[in-house]
């Protein structure tokens, strides 16, 4: 018995296989339950250890150890269920618990997937696992409640395994911070009826969620029922707004707007102009010896009798190499892989994890891996029909979101009509992430023009409706009431090819709003139809322009607005352009200059958990009675 140095039982794993082991076990059974003691006498390492599970320290020991392994295979994609039999229940509850591998009968879908298509499926595979693992109800406290003898159910896998089986390059795939940094962000996950569609929308948070469903009129949220409930929170606190005092104090400050300048280097993500505060985490990556092992077995069940070089597998299970002699190293890693996962123990009873043969003389003389008899786990490998659609909708949402390259946003469109193909007809969902569907696609363009220092060729759309063309310098671009707008330097001329000079604006007459040159233009960005990049002729020396007066330029006429918090600093007060703020009792009275009423009612109802009083009368009769309607809306349903 391996014993620690306080008198508690160390676990001993001299192989570092003992997941394996216990999947293979667990195989070779099925579809019989196997007690936790025979568990832990066909397991080398538990036997080791735990013995015969004679004593309650060697009982409570296995069952810790045999938990944390069920769990990470469960995060691999690996079920194991468990029920209580039809004894021993006065024993401390796992002491004779039987398990057992939950394989499935329902279909596993198997497909090619080209080496082009790896970057944008695992996107889409981060993705859709997020969504996944957000939308999963939280059952822990259930858990904790329930009584030792109550049937125990079968540990939900985290889906992802299967997919990593068909196409193993995933697991070397890089996946873009930026792309991971807004997923991430999106903890929560709801369901929205829209028009009658569902749509699966991720979220920051329940303001974040309630403008969402704000901004799409008849939208209600479905479920989770937390959700529902913070909703209506919020149109409840909005229905009892107080009208504010519009008097501006002589001492206040501006919100200084986030925003994407020429001055301002900003990362490459889209989020960085919202100043939120966001964790940048990184992509999933399965990159230890037992996870390599686990897909590689895998890999190898769902193609039986295939072969497959070493350097092959070597490329899809630890990446690309970079010379000859990291090829050779990599391919070793391999070949030790498939040692592991072809050993058996010389213990008599003790089962080891041969999951195949092996083809040794071709293996050996040729470099060739081909596997046969597979316990049955091939029934793990593929996408089962459920995660298959909701991985296509994620695929299908990439490629029409501002979240990928170009070039990959062409390869998804691609990836999106074959695997359409292999879904039931109304099976896909629709999928959305808060934030990411009035992001115009000019966004790209304008934003390389900045970080480039590039003149921009642009064709737009005037306040007529007709089309004009014209050659400036974006300088920056910000949100302002849910809309990206562009502000662009006009006076480029000196700057401009001969080939451009006609486009350059010449209007050099006053504004009279601000008593300034015409030299600044401020547009929304999806009123740019088309764009080309341009190199000046010279460097272009571009006035520093703060946003609160860029928003001069583009509003000709706004409705002066106020609004009351209940606390100070609040994040979502940072995120108005040209607002000012002074101090009132305990919290902040914001003054700010509203183009679009709607988006003032929707954005107080969002955030009504810290607002109390709005102005003017026009605006706080327009947000009760909103309120008031949703919440009619809501009942009725």
């Amino acid at each position: 018995m391996a014993e620690g140095t306080s008198g508690r039982r160390r676990f001993s794993d001299k192989w570092g296989k003992h997941e394996l082991d216990v999947l293979a076990v667990l195989s070779s059974a099925f579809p019989q339950w196997l007690t936790s003691r025979q568990i832990a006498q066909r397991v080398k390492a538990y036997a080791d250890s735990y013995g015969e599970l004679a004593d309650q320290a060697a009982k409570a020991a296995f069952a810790k150890q045999f938990q944390r392994d069920r769990a990470k295979l469960a995060a691999m994609g690996i079920a194991i269920e468990s029920r209580q039999p039809e004894y021993s229940s006065k024993s401390e509850g796992q002491d004779f618990a039987s398990y057992r591998l939950q394989l499935g009968d329902e279909p596993r879908i198997r497909l090619m997937f080209e080496p082009e298509d790896m970057p944008v499926l695992a996107a889409a595979n981060y993705l859709a696992r997020s969504m996944s693992i957000s939308s999963e109800p939280d059952h822990s406290q259930l858990t904790q409640q329930a009584s030792r003898t109550t049937p125990r159910v079968p540990q939900t896998p985290i889906p992802g395994l299967g997919l990593d089986s068909i196409a193993p390059g995933l697991g070397t795939q890089p996946i873009p911070d930026s792309l991971v940094k807004v997923i991430d962000s999106r903890r929560f996950a709801a369901t929205v009826d829209v028009d009658g569609e569902h749509l699966n929308v991720a979220y920051t948070d329940s303001d974040d969620l309630a403008m969402f469903v704000l901004e799409h009129p008849g939208a209600t949220i479905v479920s989770p029922q937390e959700a529902v409930d913070a909703y209506h929170r919020r149109l409840h606190a909005a229905s009892r707004f107080t009208l504010a005092d519009e008097s501006a104090s002589p001492v206040s400050a501006s919100v200084v707007s986030p925003s994407i300048s020429r001055d301002v280097r900003e990362p490459g993500d889209p989020e960085s102009i919202k100043a939120q505060n966001k964790k940048n985490g990184s992509a999933f990556q399965t990159g230890s010896e037992v996870d390599r092992r686990l897909r590689l077995m895998l890999f190898l069940s769902a193609h039986l009798g295939e072969e497959f070089s070493m350097s092959e597998l070597a490329e899809r299970f630890i990446g690309k190499p970079k010379n000859e002699d990291e090829l050779k190293k990599y391919v070793n890693i391999i070949h030790k892989d498939i040692n592991t996962l072809t050993t058996v123990s010389d213990d008599g009873e003790m089962a080891g994890s041969q999951f195949f043969d092996i083809d040794w003389p071709l293996l050996d003389a040729e470099g060739i891996v081909s596997a046969t008899n597979s316990l049955g786990l091939e029934r793990l490998a593929g996408i089962s029909p459920q995660y298959l659609s909701m991985l296509t909708a994620s695929v299908s949402y990439l490629a029409h979101s501002p979240l990928l390259p170009d070039k990959q946003r062409g390869q998804a469109e691609s990836l999106y009509e074959r695997l359409h193909r292999h879904v039931s007809p109304g099976q896909t969902p629709w999928l959305s992430l808060t934030g990411y569907e009035l992001e115009p696609r000019s966004f790209s363009i304008v934003k390389r023009a900045i970080n480039t220092d590039s003149l921009l060729d642009m064709e737009y759309s005037d306040g007529t409706g007709s089309t004009r063309r014209k050659l400036v310098a974006p300088a920056k671009i910000f949100i302002d009431e849910g809309v990206y707008y562009a502000a662009v330097y006009t006076d480029v001329g000196s700057a401009a090819p001969k080939d451009k000079k006609a486009y350059v604006s010449k209007d050099k007459t006053i504004d009279k709003a601000n008593g300034k040159p015409r030299i600044w233009q401020v547009l929304r960005l999806a009123r740019i139809e088309k764009a080309e990049l341009v190199k000046p002729t010279k460097q272009i020396n571009i006035p520093n322009m703060p946003v609160s007066e860029l928003r001069k330029w583009s509003f000709d006429n706004g409705t002066d607005a106020v609004f009351i918090t209940d606390q100070r600093d609040l994040a979502f007060i940072k995120t108005l352009p040209g607002a000012t703020v002074e101090q009132c009792g305990a919290g902040e009275k914001v003054h700010l200059t509203v183009s679009s009423d709607s988006w003032f009612v929707a954005f107080c109802i969002a955030h009504a958990r810290h607002i109390t009083a709005v102005a003017p009368e026009t605006l706080r009769t327009m947000i009760v009675a909103r309120a008031e309607r949703e919440l009619s809306i809501s009942e009725n349903k």
